[in-house]
């Protein structure tokens, strides 16, 4: 009598799978990653009893990633046959026929997840956020997994492991059970593509350095404009030397750091000294400058007037705005 498993009294991994296999397939876990749209059609564990036949068969748009945690076969892909063995995986890309064959005595579990992939935009809408990288991620990956070869590759980089990590979020109902799934999917076309290719290049960096840490001093800056902040203080923060922040802040945004500070402070006062009747004096203590005097003298070194003078110019100017809108309103009626 065949077996159904050689290992069949040893724990199995993916046992808990076997109770809803194709719970994962039904929760309708389409997403989009980068330019491309992934729809789920099949996600589960399935199991080929000694000598069951999966006879010739293709997929005109799906591609069909198949891992084998247990159990012996055979395929054939197209009209090249391979030994099938624990551990191993192939891909079957769209119009790719195959034929799939466990042992004759003993059993194959295989997990299965067939999905299309479908390009939804050809360059990226926006950056930032990581927006970008991701979408520069998923073009790599999907441009890897249409070179795979015909044939199976040991899953040298635990491909088959987000079968399980998925279908245990479902089974004990962990919060954030799509985004679980779908990063489940994006490591297994990941660590697929891997498999086969390796050792890829290591990513650049998208921005050089000295952008980098700029961005981060004016944001550090943005942040803290209120406090006593010294050149030395941020260069700390961002793990460079003062006089390195110096160099890179007047190179990319024109101006000092002293004097980006300054600017950043007028800003917010400006803003102040239009809406609110707080002093100046308290305005500028609020908003880090270290006495009245001082920030007397930056004002009117920035704009030709006194703080006061500027308000009075602000009321004056939002008085004749509001006296145009009653005009207009009046015409209209």
């Amino acid at each position: 009598m065949p077996e159904m498993n050689a290992s069949s009294s040893q724990h199995y991994t993916y046992e808990l799978m076997m109770e809803q296999r194709h719970a994962l397939e039904q929760l309708q876990a389409d997403f989009r990653w980068g330019p491309y749209g992934i729809r789920v059609v099949r996600f589960h564990h399935t199991t080929f009893p000694p000598g069951k036949i999966d006879q010739f068969h293709k997929h005109s748009e799906e591609y069909e990633f198949h891992f084998i945690p247990r159990g012996k076969g055979k395929v054939i892909l197209e009209d090249k046959p391979f030994q099938l063995a624990e551990g191993m995986m192939y891909l079957t890309a769209p119009h790719v026929m195959h034929y799939q064959e466990a042992d004759a005595a003993i059993a194959m579990d295989e997990l299965c997840l067939r999905i299309q992939i479908v390009r939804l935009e050809q360059e990226c809408p926006a950056t930032g956020w990581g927006v970008d990288n991701e979408w520069r991620e998923a073009e790599a990956c999907i441009k890897q997994l249409n070179r795979i070869p015909l044939r199976p590759a040991l899953d040298r980089f635990r491909a088959m492991e987000p079968f399980l990590t998925a279908y245990r979020a479902w089974y004990e109902g962990q919060p954030g059970l799509m985004t679980i799934i779908r990063q489940a999917i994006i490591n297994i076309l990941l660590r697929t593509a891997r498999g086969y290719f390796p050792e890829p290049q290591k990513p650049q960096p998208s921005k050089d350095m000295n952008w980098f840490r700029c961005r981060l001093a004016e944001q550090f800056i943005k942040d803290n404009y209120r406090e006593p902040l010294s050149l030395e203080d941020v260069a700390e923060r961002i793990h460079t030397s003062p006089r390195h922040l110096q160099r890179i802040f007047k190179s990319l945004t024109g101006s000092t750091f002293s004097s980006y500070i300054e600017q950043t402070r007028l800003q917010h006062i400006c803003e102040e000294l239009k809406q609110t009747d707080e002093t100046i004096e308290q305005l500028a203590l609020r908003h880090g400058f270290k006495n009245a005097n001082y920030f007397h003298r930056v004002f009117k070194r920035k704009f030709g007037i006194t703080p006061q003078q500027y308000r009075q110019q602000m009321k004056v100017l939002k008085h004749e705005a509001s006296n145009i809108g009653e005009l207009a309103d009046s015409r209209l009626l």
